[in-house]
């Protein structure tokens, strides 16, 4: 199991602009490298937001909300909810399991089309920041992700950080990374009644229809 923590928002309509331009400037090392794009599809759970289940390019992974750790604030404009969860991924070496076609027209399986742009840096044990690629072992790091959604037509984003590592280590680890790329003001507010994980969202987003 990998024990992560993680902080999150989302918003609602197409990533504005300056969101866009701060976070390949001030987040990204290689601005220019294309962004992954895919679609995932999320077993819908009701009032169980401490619990995610997807399917992921024919992996199952399951998180569940292990503890919530209050907010955290980096400047007068940035704040969320921090929260710890727990990770178990599942892959089937015979390729019989896990297909997407298989939940694409169930209505219990919701599918999110994503554009999702992330740099995984590692944390060194003074403090310092290392930007690595997506195929380098990291030990203690953190990875912040901007990513363009499309749920039942509907348009959304949201960004992220994801600290791994040592469980000791996981609080320094994501709030180093988010302080450096909140060095400079990106002047959009992040409140936390925008902070909260994937399971959250869904549930809002689905309960509208």
């Amino acid at each position: 199991m990998l024990t992560t923590y993680e902080l999150r928002w989302f918003y609602f309509g197409q990533v504005p602009p300056e969101i866009q331009s701060w976070f390949e400037h001030e987040c990204l090392v290689q601005p220019l490298q294309p962004p992954e794009v895919r679609e995932d599809f999320y077993l819908y759970c009701p009032q169980s937001e401490f619990l995610g289940i997807k399917l992921r390019q024919e992996r199952l992974e399951v998180k569940w909300r292990k503890a919530e750790l209050g907010v955290v604030c980096f400047s007068n404009s940035v704040e969320g909810k921090l929260e710890k969860w727990g990770k178990w991924l599942c892959s089937d070496p015979t390729r019989e399991s896990f297909h997407l076609k298989q939940v694409a027209n169930h209505s219990t399986w919701v599918g999110v089309k994503k554009v999702r742009y992330s740099q995984l840096y590692q944390v060194s044990s003074t403090g310092s920041l290392q930007p690595v690629g997506d195929n380098e072992s990291v030990h203690n790091g953190c990875r912040v992700e901007l990513t363009h959604l499309k749920i039942r037509e509907m348009a959304w984003w949201t960004l992220a950080f994801e600290a791994t590592g040592d469980e000791v280590c996981l609080m320094d680890n994501l709030r180093i990374t988010a302080r450096k790329a909140f060095h400079t003001n990106p002047r959009w507010k992040f409140s936390t009644v925008n902070s909260y994980a994937y399971p959250c969202w869904l549930a809002a987003v689905c309960q509208k229809k």
